[in-house]
Order: C-alpha cells, then structure tokens, then sequence
C-alpha cells in the first residue's frame, strides 16, 4: 500500500513539469541561459507579470531535470544572491548618524530593505506558478538535508522556512474530513502518508474510514489535494486500552451516536518540507470542535500516544 505515493509523485512530476515547460517557451531568449543569468533575469523583472511567471516555471523546469548534484549547484547558487553587505553597512551607518526620530525611522526602513536578500523575491516568484508552492515545500524538503553542508545553503533554509511559516499560518489553512468517498487520489496519499500506523490493505483503510471512525486534514488553498497533515480519530465508548482493537478490521462496527469517547490514535504530517511550522495542537483543537458540534454525546477526547521512559 506504501508504495502509492512515489506513482502518484511521478504522475504528478510529469504534469507540472509540462505546464511548465509549455510557460517557458514563452521566455524570450536571454543573453546569459545559465541558471544564475536566469536567476538575474527574474529579478530583473523584465517584460511585466507574465514574462516574470514564464521565467518561473522555466527556472522550476530546470531544478526538477537536474541531477542530485546539479540541484544542490542550483540551490548554491540561489543562495548566492544575499544581501549586499557594503549596502547593509551603509544603511547601519545612516541609522546611527541620524539626527532625529524622523531620520532615524526613514533610516530603519531602508537598512530593513537593504537586509533582505534577493534570493527571497526570487522564492517568492515561485508562488506564481501552478503548484508552485508546492515546488517550494519540496525544494525546503531537499534544503533540510543540505544545510548542514554549507552555512549559505543554511541561511537559504531559513529564509525558506520564515517564508512558509508566513504562508502557511494556521488561519490559511481549510480543515476537511475524509472519508471512503473522497477522490481515490486522496485515499492514495493518505496510505502513502500514513506514518505511525502502516496502511496494510485498501480494507484496512477503508476500515479506518467506516462511520464510527472520523479523518481530518489540513488543506492549503494554494495545494489543493495535497494534505499538509491528517488525525485518525476512532469513535468508541470507554477509553481504549491499545491501539491494535481500535484498528481490528474484524470488530463491529460501533453507532456513532452511541460512542462517549473519541480516539485520537494517529497523526501524520505529510510534508517533509514543512518540517519545524507546527500544525499538529491547532489540528486537534479544531477537531474536537467539529466532533463536539457533530456528536453531543461525546464527552471525553484523548490520544493513544507512546510516553517514552513511563513504565520506569
């Protein structure tokens, strides 16, 4: 069952990477096509909105058709576009010599701007392409294993990461339930994501997904489809003793009217590049509002979680 993700990651690969190569035919020749010309151009800016976004997609391309090592080449060199440090040194010293409050607020604003480096406006270009946050999940996901290489590489994580803590606020985010009716593609990730309890069988998730069981994700709107993280929730009526009876497919299948209690007995975060912006307290919380609001006769919630050193 686990090795539904990387087919639907291929399928998937396949189609963004031909949206965009189709938007980067659109890119008029430029004079320097290595991967820094293309960067400059970027942040360049040249030809108005939609050229910026064809030279988007076709820097994205190019990321995703390079090797392990021409994408940490690529990654380096992104890294590379820092802040001018004789600009940041100036803007500090107009800071310090100046002669008022109003100077020295004008002053502030400017030493901010010189401080933020360019290769975040270029991240930031990424959102304006399909599924281009996404790509920028994915490319934190590779920097976290790269970081410890190089302190630029260090230092573009994160920059990348106070980036996706500031789009992925938990007030972006759409809670959903799933259940054995949603897209089969859904259903898929879920078993692929599934990472506390293993997902044996499509009867074993359709077991968890039955009508005394609840599951709920956290949706971006910019990553439709895309789960960010899931709880499974079991609906029983006294608090479970383990967690093997609550995944029996063989028990019966309890009323949820009739259930007291609510399970929490799995959580799975989904996106190894969202490593470090807690969603997991906030998911619950909301959760337990919608099961209150669902079932009123709910009147305990509790997990089923490991106490790692408690026996001794």
């Amino acid at each position: 069952m686990n090795v539904a993700a990387p087919t639907l990651f291929d399928r998937a690969l396949r189609r963004i990477t031909g949206v965009w190569r189709d938007m980067a035919q659109g890119v008029a020749h430029e004079e320097d096509e290595s991967i820094a010309g293309q960067m400059r151009a970027c942040l360049a800016g040249r030809g108005g909105e939609v050229s910026a976004r064809n030279r988007a997609a076709k820097l994205a391309q190019a990321y995703l058709t390079l090797d392990e090592a021409g994408r940490r080449d690529f990654l380096m060199t992104l890294a590379g576009f820092d802040a001018d440090a004789d600009a940041v040194a100036a803007a500090f010293e107009t800071v310090r010599a100046a002669p008022d409050i109003a100077a020295r607020t004008a002053a502030k604003a400017q030493l901010r701007r010189a401080l933020e480096p360019p290769r975040t406006r270029l991240l930031t270009q990424f959102t304006t392409i399909p599924d281009g946050m996404k790509f920028l999940v994915d490319l934190r996901a590779s920097l976290l294993t790269l970081r410890a290489e190089d302190p630029m590489l260090a230092a573009l994580e994160g920059d990348l990461k106070a980036l996706l803590a500031s789009w992925f606020d938990v007030g972006f985010l759409d809670l959903s339930a799933i259940d054995w009716n949603s897209p089969a593609a859904l259903l898929e990730k879920l078993a692929g994501y599934e990472a506390v309890h293993g997902v044996r069988s499509w009867r074993d998730l359709k077991n968890r997904l039955d009508s005394d069981r609840r599951c709920y994700a956290f949706f971006h709107p910019r990553m439709p489809g895309e789960p960010l993280i899931f709880v499974e929730v079991a609906l029983v009526r006294g608090l479970a003793g383990s967690v093997q009876d609550l995944l029996d497919e063989k028990a019966p299948v309890l009323d949820p009217k009739q259930a007291d209690t609510a399970i929490f007995y799995s959580i799975s975060n989904c996106q190894a590049g969202l490593a470090g912006i807690s969603f997991g307290n906030f998911l619950i919380k909301r959760v337990v509002e919608e099961l209150s609001g669902e079932f009123r006769n709910l009147k305990t919630f509790s997990t089923l979680s490991p106490i790692p050193g408690f026996r001794r």
